[in-house]
């Protein structure tokens, strides 16, 4: 068995190392690819793509508020409901405590503002850091949330795992109440209450509700029975909570969740909200500093532009001043730290980038092809940070279609590692069976199926890695399944206009579950260069269209194949560019046209 357990600092890697073979990708096209080859129109071409999503009605796509689940399946509503009623009928000082990702980060800038606006005396917020404290409600961020002397905790995206940090709180007489969406473990906290979709005996159907998901729902049950009980009648107004959904959309989007069609419909309706202007500063003050235009803002500029932005904070320094630009009503103190967290941003892409670089050349150095490359692989770096390892973990596996650890120092002689995986696997219960068939071994872990995070001792990482490998073998078998591309089929040429991306972007939101279109076909390459270091700019033409560009962003490594025919995967979106606007194609791939 091949064992890749890398310490950076020891190997000394001269510039001339061979490029690893990227997993060749198969493109694949879904089996309704011929009713895109016939649309005529963008909306008849939107109705194909939502039938091949399983969508036979386009109004479903993202249908209003009132097509939500109803929250009263979700199992602990009520005793959650009761325990914030008595508190803000008490005056009582309600402390929430987040994670620091975006998910976490948009939960508590929530959680503050409704409660506040629900007419809550004392709300604040606590967002742990996570290279003091690490992730969920620890005895140590429940001994720093003492000092603030709360009537009761409310975690934010963390805590279902949280056992002793939840006992301790009860010890020292603090009600703790859990809102929580990643997967428990056999063992429930002894909270006051537990908001969950995904705890056991959860009845609510859907079970990919982002954190911030869960304490909109909870904010709407508190609202629904403060109005039942007469909280507004004595001169308070009951607040509008759709007027939120800009942060439930953001928190969605950026933790990579399943759109299903409950996710759809709050992101759709936030993204309506943050294109009307009617958002908070914060977000509006994040997407100007990425360069978006607010006003045409889809999932893609969510996710890829204000999400990075906010975590930044939480990967390399801590949350709070994320929370704040999501808190503050004063546009010019937005901008400002909107600006502070974009040259986060800026300094997190160098970091993560010689990471990447060093990992790559690391594994370049071993020789490995497709036959030696471990089913898993488990990196670590001596100087990593562990801020980003889980970005550099999510890289190294695009290239190698392999799950990935990235491992950094935590102290203390601990390491923390940041799961990354592929289709087909769980990562979550693959740590999971090596934690039950290794006890001891892992100090603590959680996640989802396709990212989790654990913490180990460092002598413990040898012992580990082999036993993850087995651990992916029992879930995958000998190999992966092959990386595939999944395509909605050939995009006619006369369909390749601004109108048609125009449409294509307004007419999610897409994202996990529901993916955005994505076409393949043959088109000859006309000019290919590199810009940006990494990235292939093409000039390309259809046999039976115009010409029109193309980018492929980190896919020059391509360039040498970049000439006369060629197979494209792509996705047809708008390039504005100094106030002109026009179609282009994004690449997904690039296959020598056989």
């Amino acid at each position: 068995m091949q064992k890749i357990g890398i310490v950076v600092s020891e190997h000394r890697l001269t510039d001339q190392v061979h490029q690893t073979p990227v997993t060749p990708i198969q493109i694949r096209r879904i089996p309704n690819h011929a009713d895109i080859a016939v649309a005529r129109n963008p909306v008849e071409l939107l109705a194909a793509l939502y039938a091949n999503r399983g969508l036979t009605d386009a109004g479903e796509a993202a249908p209003g508020l009132g097509a939500l689940e109803s929250m009263g399946a979700l199992h602990g509503l009520d005793r959650a409901v009761a325990l914030l009623a008595d508190q803000l009928r008490a005056g009582g000082h309600l402390l929430i405590v987040g994670d620091y990702d975006a998910d976490g980060a948009t939960g508590s800038a929530l959680a503050v503002r409704g409660l506040r606006a629900l007419g809550a005396a004392r709300v604040s917020y606590l967002v742990p850091s996570r290279f003091a404290f690490g992730y969920g409600l620890s005895p140590a961020v429940v001994e720093a949330a003492l000092t603030q002397r709360p009537d009761l905790i409310v975690t934010v995206d963390n805590g279902i795992a949280s056992i002793a940090g939840v006992t301790r709180a009860r010890e020292l007489g603090i009600p703790v109440l859990v809102t929580d969406h990643h997967l428990p473990g056999d063992q429930l906290p002894d909270a006051a209450a537990i908001v969950n979709p995904n705890q056991p005996d959860c009845a609510f159907p859907s079970k990919h509700l982002a954190g911030v998901g869960v304490v909109f729902y909870l904010l709407a049950a508190l609202r629904a029975h403060l109005r039942e009980t007469g909280w507004f009648e004595a001169g308070r107004v009951a607040p509008n909570l759709a007027e939120l959904l800009d942060l439930v959309a953001l928190g969605t989007v950026a933790d990579v969740v399943i759109l299903d069609r409950n996710n759809r419909i709050l992101v759709e309706q936030g993204l309506r909200r943050i294109r009307a202007g009617r958002c908070c500063p914060g977000i509006l003050a994040l997407l100007q500093v990425a360069g978006r235009d607010p006003s045409r803002a889809t999932t893609t500029d969510l996710g890829f532009f204000a999400a990075p932005r906010l975590n930044a904070a939480g990967r390399l320094e801590e949350m709070s001043l994320g929370v704040e630009c999501l808190l503050t009503d004063d546009t010019a103190r937005a901008v400002a730290m909107a600006q502070e967290l974009d040259g986060l941003n800026r300094r997190r892409r160098e970091i993560e980038g010689e990471m990447k670089d060093q990992a790559e050349l690391l594994l370049d150095a071993l020789c490995l092809d497709g036959e030696t490359l471990p089913l898993a692989l488990c990196l670590f770096g001596e100087d990593w940070h562990q801020g980003v390892s889980g970005i550099v973990a999510a890289r190294i596996r695009e290239r190698y279609h392999r799950p990935v650890i990235a491992f950094a120092e935590a102290g203390d002689g601990l390491l923390r590692g940041s799961a990354r995986s592929i289709d087909g696997l769980h990562i979550r219960d693959a740590i999971d069976r090596v934690d039950r068939h290794h006890p001891g071994l892992i100090e603590r872990f959680g996640g989802h199926a396709m990212a989790a995070g654990l913490t180990l001792r460092a002598e413990g990482l040898e012992d580990f890695r082999d036993a993850f490998i087995e651990a992916v073998r029992a879930q995958l078998g000998d190999l992966p399944r092959q990386p595939e591309i999944r395509s909605d089929g050939p995009l006619p040429g006369g369909l390749m206009t601004l109108d048609t991306a125009e449409a294509l972007r307004l007419g999610g939101p897409w994202g996990k579950g529901f993916p955005e279109p994505c076409f393949d076909g043959g088109f000859e390459v006309l000019q290919a260069r590199i810009v940006g270091e990494r990235h292939l700019k093409l000039r390309v033409a259809m046999p039976d269209g115009e010409p029109i560009d193309a980018i492929g962003f980190n896919l020059g490594e391509k360039l040498p194949e970049a000439r006369g025919r060629v197979r494209l995967a792509y996705r047809l979106d708008v390039n504005d560019y100094r106030g002109v606007r026009s179609p282009q194609l994004i690449l997904e791939d690039l296959q020598a046209d056989l």
